[in-house]
């Protein structure tokens, strides 16, 4: 496997005087940018026509990361040509959240064969469900099938966002690239590191990823008594305070949700993913020391041991919540450095920052995740 890491911004044009000879029918592109790209897309273009051999993937932002660094309006691309490992692409246009199962669905389908080892899915970050998305693929994907990835940012803007697909920047789809055969090695891991905070309440009434009542209270009126002075900051003064869901009063496990938007009409919230009726929300607020030592622990979970082949490199692929980055503001680096000193020396990082994560919780089936940092590590064995 060879890999190179570079970025592209307005001021200085590419890191590299050429783009990196990796281009092969094994080789993956993987760019994440700002979503202004939409209006001059010229130097995405000039990285696909580069690597017309190639899958690309990637999608737009709420901040770019490579190494330890966080960028705006620029691309982070990581270019990998793989030696032993099969690769393939899928994408399917998703119109509005109800096509949400049925985009995941036709992923899966499209890129199951019984040496699929892994996905790395990246979503329009608008017009989807991603819990949709992440059960259709959790039932149409074997078990030990390892999927990963994010849903498309903004920046605080939540008004449009970007994936390439066909070697085109696109609006509205879902596209997911595929790696097969037994050579390559990939870990994950996902951390929040919030704190909770206020009373447990019932999910009475709620429709798919839309929360209208809790304890019998309209939803929205009982968060803006919460927010105070925030509530003029609405929606985007929420990802500061995301909601854990739990399935019962006493689940270790939780399953944290961010605001993508409000209806004052119907006085309802709107969240990235599902809210079902039943469960337990309790409001979350930051600890900054906690969520940085959060995303040190994302590193242990997803390094391995690369004794078997020490020499060969590591990519690990980083996606954090754009409410993680409001909230730690100029700490926001310090996450990106706890998870390149938890993982093997030498490992080259990309990312972007969010509005959902794509991860197993520990092992397992994949969540819709928010206000965590997930990583995917890949090397080739």
């Amino acid at each position: 496997m060879k890999l190179e890491t570079f970025v592209y911004t307005r001021e200085t044009g590419w890191s590299v005087e050429a783009f990196p000879d990796l281009d092969s029918d094994q080789s993956i592109v993987i760019a994440f940018g700002s979503s202004k790209f939409l209006d001059d897309p010229e130097p995405v273009n000039q990285l696909i026509q580069a690597y017309p051999k190639a899958r690309v993937v990637g999608c737009s932002t709420a901040g770019e990361i490579c190494d330890t660094q966080i960028y705006d309006d620029s691309l982070s691309v990581a270019v990998i040509r793989f030696e032993k490992t099969r690769v393939a692409c899928s994408s399917t246009k998703v119109v509005a959240a109800k096509d949400s199962f049925a985009a995941g669905a036709a992923v899966a389908h499209e890129l199951a064969a019984p040496d699929l080892v892994a996905v790395f899915v990246l979503s329009t970050g608008t017009e989807i469900n991603g819990s949709e998305l992440v059960r259709a693929l959790n039932e149409h994907l074997p078990a030990q099938v390892v999927v990963t990835g994010g849903l498309a940012g903004d920046g605080d803007r939540f008004e449009r966002t970007w994936v390439i697909r066909n070697h085109q920047l696109t609006q509205g789809y879902v596209s997911a690239v595929g790696l097969y055969g037994d050579a390559v090695q990939v870990g994950h891991g996902s951390k929040g590191g919030w704190d909770v905070f206020g009373p447990q309440r019932r999910v009475t009434r709620s429709q798919s990823n839309v929360l209208y009542e809790l304890d019998g209270r309209p939803a929205l009126d009982l968060y803006k008594e919460y927010l105070g002075d925030l509530v003029s900051g609405l929606p985007s003064s929420a990802l500061l305070f995301p909601l854990a869901l739990s399935e019962n009063q006493d689940d270790q496990k939780t399953i944290v949700r961010t605001i993508l938007g409000v209806d004052e009409e119907a006085k309802s919230l709107i969240f990235a993913g599902d809210i079902p009726v039943g469960y337990y929300a309790q409001l979350m607020k930051a600890n900054f020391d906690r969520l940085i030592n959060a995303a040190s622990e994302v590193g242990q979970m997803a390094g391995f041991a690369s004794a078997a082949n020490p020499d060969e490199p590591v990519l690990s692929l980083a996606i954090s919540c754009v409410g993680r980055r409001l909230v730690l503001g100029e700490r926001t680096e310090e996450e990106l450095e706890a998870t390149l000193e938890t993982l093997p020396p030498g490992v080259k990082q990309i990312g972007f920052y969010s509005y959902g994560e794509i991860s197993p919780y520990g092992n397992g089936a994949c969540d819709l995740h928010n206000q965590t940092m997930t990583l995917t590590t890949l090397q080739e064995i």
